[in-house]
């Protein structure tokens, strides 16, 4: 019993526990046993533990043998191990139950479960204990033990802190305080450190009990922000995070799916190593097969995910690793090919969803194609041609849902068209162009010749498909033997499908003027019957479109008319008809907004549609919606409703010359004239064109490719071009929407963008027109218009919106420097034109409250100063205020520019003078505060001034109506003064 008695004594540090325990009376009982007549007292003896007042009962956990009935009853079992006892003994050993007595107490229970290391129990019979008597310190003592090995050290160290109160000289109570104290401590250390939160939010996102609770869904949220930071990432990659994530995945649940796709994001951002180890760990057929669940949420994650480890494994390739990385990636070209090639395969895996197979084609138009056309190496290009030419091609040759096909959506085949673009136009010879031309030809050939009907249909769809992306190879196909004749032959066909397939081979083989040409003579009897008979609205729309097309191959050459008088007017309001009816599904209505973007050359046709508010409202309702495919359509129909194509008037010699050579001269339709335009933007506006153009500019789809932003930021000048206009623009967020189209897109669509952004910061409040932290991102466009390509109105108008933000924080200052605008600036100084020149003066004046610039001024070794000096002198009244503000400005800030005034100019007292005897309070203002600043600056300078005409002005000025200017030159009197420079007068002037 040593071993039962030394675990026992830790129990409750009593004054009779231990060794000074009173011990039973008589012989020893047989080891393991007490004789059955042995009362309480002989029990608690044997326990080495002081006498109770009550008799105590242990539920057994075993069979137990009742005893004669007695007073108090003593059963014997056998219990397991109790853990703790004492070296070389058994760890055996006998409990007993004690049937207590009525209205007794059982204060042992509680060390009995202790014993057998059920705390739960011991916790609960110790309560018990407490609730009765509050101040019994053995079961507070007890309740304490077993909440600490429950983990619960908050509530076990207020039973201790009873305890010590209780019994304030018990050093036994104290040493476990100080214990669970420590422990707490060091709980504590290890709950706020990054590792017990990774390890906390991954049980309980594995815990299958918390199954949609908003704890879990906590935790997934807290994993994916702790995920974004790059120590938090690291943490959660070094605790084995990518097996618990992969974990996450094969759940199969979307929530749990979306946070692991978004920590596992934020894992591989920017970071090659733990990329190709996330690839290792769950296999890249794994994370590629993602995107194809039927999910579009998960779809749209895994396809983010995927952006990320490209982004990591191009900037490896690009880098070359070298050291600790180059050790750990022996060839990301490798991993980077094994992505796409799995992209490609799941192309044209049956089973794959139609999003998933949209998102698998984005990822390829954006990872594939070179960044910028002066990067040499376009071997992945060539590679994706040579290996998935032909997948890409399938996916742009099927029809949307049909029997036994791949699974498409309304935007996949446009996304396989603007695919195979990017890919043409990333050949950089004829060789590879022409590999390109031969295989497309020969997959069509094997589609046209020798698989029946079906075969031809699809051969036709994929012309189609090329038709709308790489047109040359689409019209080299259009030109191989039968293709042609067929499509004209199947326009004639009784089958809805094949008459779609065919109708829309010929609209896009309209395109070009030469082919446009032949269609008009041959095929224009052939659309019209379409249109009229066709009891099929998606046919006869689609005629509609043809017709609508080939009227338009004249552009906006008023003297060149496909049609007869009036029927463009007709094909319009048909058109405007189709588009305002709702019964029809967005698909058709979209070749409704396709019609008016070719109708809507015409200029009366324009003035029809902008009067018609409900097709606008239409349109714009059709631009918001999941049919990303007529995004082009409305961008080029707004072009040409507000005119904001490039026009050059033609110069009258020119004009002259053709005409006496026989030449056709384009003519200008009346109604395109600027006063209808400008009609024409505002009734654009009261419709609420700038939130549906915002609404397009969010558009995360392949199909809002560059020049369809182009398309938008030309429209978006157009609508600034008033400034009565702006208000309304910033208020309906085109400022948040211009931003985004001038980072990024075509180098025209990008100067048009930051031109309307310029034109918005000029008139309009920077801060309210960008809210927060956006007025930062504007800074960049705006320098972008200060290169020499720019037009002399780009310059200005960026000098004057640079002049506006950098007036309003030092923030914005530093961030004009940091894009190297300065020199820029600079260079504009010397303009011949004097509104940029005056322009880029006043923007210098704002830049000089920063530091950098006024160490630019305080060099030696240049003409800044003498350049601010000089245009004081100026006649340009606006030059000469900026100028003389920048010098008022920078003589405050670093008084040793005073000194050096006199030796960059030997005017410097004129130029001087004359500010001060300028009628232009302004000026006046300036002049006076540098004098004031000049002889502030030192004795010297101060009577170089008072010798002259100056202290007559000074003294006038000084004596004339309260203000900046009188408080400014009695200041520098006052300064004489205080020189010994000049004596008051009597009356204290």
């Amino acid at each position: 019993m040593r071993g039962l008695r030394r675990r026992l004594d830790g129990l409750y540090p009593g004054p009779g526990s231990g060794r000074n325990a009173p011990g039973p009376s008589g012989s020893a009982p047989e080891p393991g046993r007490l004789p059955p007549q042995a009362g309480e007292g002989a029990v608690c003896s044997s326990l080495g533990l002081p006498g109770p007042r009550f008799v105590h009962q242990a539920k057994a956990r075993a069979p137990t043998r009742h005893l004669p009935s007695q007073a108090t009853h003593t059963c014997y079992m056998s219990f397991g191990p109790l853990g703790g006892g004492g070296s070389g003994e058994s760890r055996e050993q006998l409990c007993f139950l004690l049937v207590p007595q009525k209205g007794d107490d059982q204060p042992l229970r509680p060390v009995f479960f202790l014993l057998q290391e059920d705390y739960d129990k011991a916790e609960s019979e110790a309560s018990k204990a407490i609730d009765k008597d509050g101040g019994d310190v053995k079961a507070l003592y007890r309740r304490s033990q077993a909440l600490e090995k429950l983990g619960r050290l908050d509530q076990a160290v207020l039973d201790l802190q009873r305890c010590v109160s209780l019994e304030p000289k018990n050093k036994v109570f104290q040493e476990a305080l100080r214990n669970i104290a420590g422990q707490i401590q060091e709980k504590v250390r290890y709950m706020s450190s990054t590792d017990a939160k990774v390890e906390q939010m991954f049980q309980i996102l594995l815990d299958p009990q918390e199954k949609g609770t908003e704890k879990k869904q906590k935790a997934s949220q807290n994993l994916v922000v702790l995920a974004r930071e790059d120590a938090g990432a690291e943490k959660i990659f070094r605790s084995n995070g990518v097996q618990l994530l992969q974990r996450l995945l094969d759940t199969g649940e979307p929530d749990l799916m979306l946070a692991a796709l978004r920590t596992l994001v934020g894992i591989c951002s920017e970071h090659q190593s733990r990329t190709v180890a996330t690839l290792s760990v769950l296999g890249t057929r794994r994370v590629v097969s993602i995107l194809g669940v039927e999910n579009q949420a998960v779809s749209l994650a895994a396809c983010h995910l995927l952006q990320v480890m490209f982004d990591a494994l191009k900037e490896g390739v690009k880098k070359g690793f070298r050291g600790k990385e180059g050790a750990i990636i022996v060839d990301p070209a490798r991993e980077l090919k094994v992505l796409i090639s799995n992209l490609l395969e799941l192309l044209t895996e049956v089973g794959v969803s139609g999003q998933g197979r949209d998102n698998a084609l984005t990822l390829l138009i954006k990872v594939v194609p070179r960044k910028s056309p002066k990067d040499p190496n376009n071997s992945l290009t060539l590679w994706v041609i040579d290996q998935g030419l032909k997948k890409i091609l399938e996916v742009g040759g099927s029809v949307q849902d049909p029997p036994g096909e791949l699974t498409v959506t309304a935007n996949s085949r446009m996304s396989a068209s603007i695919l195979l673009s990017k890919l043409f136009d990333d050949l950089r010879c004829d060789a590879e162009r022409e590999n390109f031309h031969r295989l497309c030809e020969n997959y069509i050939k094997s589609w046209f010749e020798g698989q029946g009907l079906a075969g031809k249909l699809r051969a036709i769809q994929t012309v189609s498909c090329l038709l709308q992306g790489p047109c040359d190879a689409g019209n080299r196909a259009l030109e191989l033997n039968g293709v042609m004749e067929s499509v004209i032959a199947l326009c004639a066909s009784e089958q809805e499908e094949e008459q779609l397939v065919a109708v829309e081979a010929l609209i896009h083989a309209a395109g070009k003027a030469k082919r446009a040409s032949f269609i008009t003579a041959n095929g224009v009897s052939l659309l019209k019957d379409l249109y009229k008979r066709s009891e099929k609205d998606r046919i006869r729309i689609r005629a509609l479109v043809g017709l609508c097309k080939l009227g338009s191959a004249g552009g906006t050459d008023f003297s060149m008319k496909q049609f007869a008088e009036g029927s463009t007017l007709k094909l319009a309001k048909q058109c405007r008809k189709w588009l305002c009816n709702d019964q029809m599904d967005a698909g058709t209505r979209r070749w409704a907004v396709e019609g008016l973007a070719y109708l809507t050359f015409d200029a009366d046709v324009k003035e029809e549609f902008v009067e018609d508010e409900a097709a606008l409202k239409a349109l714009f309702q059709l631009s918001k919606s999941e049919e990303r495919s007529v995004l082009f359509a409305v961008a080029s129909a707004l072009v040409n409703c507000t005119n904001s194509y490039d026009y050059e008037e033609p110069d009258p010699k020119m004009v002259e010359l053709a005409k006496y050579a026989k030449q056709h001269v384009p003519e200008q339709h009346p109604k395109d004239k600027p006063s209808f335009v400008r009609a024409r933007v505002k009734k654009l506006l009261a419709a609420g064109v700038v939130s549906a153009m915002t609404c397009m500019v969010k558009t995360e789809s392949p199909v809002l490719t560059s020049s369809c932003r182009e398309l938008l930021s030309r429209v978006f000048l157009a609508l600034v071009e008033e400034v009565e206009d702006r208000g309304t623009v910033v208020a309906q967020g085109g400022g948040k929407a211009l931003i985004p189209l001038a980072l990024e897109g075509t180098d025209v669509g990008q100067t048009k963008a930051a031109q309307a952004l310029a034109k918005l910061t000029i008139t309009s409040n920077p801060e309210m027109t960008f809210p927060g932290e956006r007025i930062y991102e504007v800074v960049r466009p705006l320098v972008s218009l200060l290169h020499l390509n720019c037009s002399g109105l780009q310059n200005f108008e960026a000098l004057m919106a640079l002049t506006n933000l950098a007036g309003i924080s030092e923030r914005l200052r530093q961030k004009i420097l940091k894009e190297k605008a300065v020199p820029m600036i600079e260079g504009y100084m010397f303009e011949e034109h004097e509104m940029i020149r005056r322009a880029a003066t006043e923007c210098m004046c704002n830049l000089a409250m920063s530091k950098e610039v006024q160490d630019l001024f305080e060099a030696t070794g240049n003409d800044r100063l003498k350049l601010l000096v000089l245009y004081s002198g100026e006649d340009d009244e606006l030059l000469r205020r900026a100028a003389a503000g920048g010098l008022a400005m920078l003589t405050s800030m670093r008084p040793s520019l005073c000194s050096r005034i006199p030796q960059v100019t030997t005017h410097w007292l004129e130029i001087l003078q004359a500010l001060l005897l300028s009628p232009n309070q302004e000026l006046q203002h300036r002049g006076a505060v540098v004098v004031l600043n000049m002889v502030e600056a030192s004795q010297e300078m101060a009577s170089t001034l008072m010798e002259s005409e100056v202290l007559e002005i000074l003294s006038v000025l000084a004596k004339g109506k309260e203000g900046p200017v009188a408080r400014a030159a009695a200041a520098s009197l006052g300064k004489a003064v205080e020189y010994g420079l000049i004596k008051p007068s009597q009356d204290g002037e």
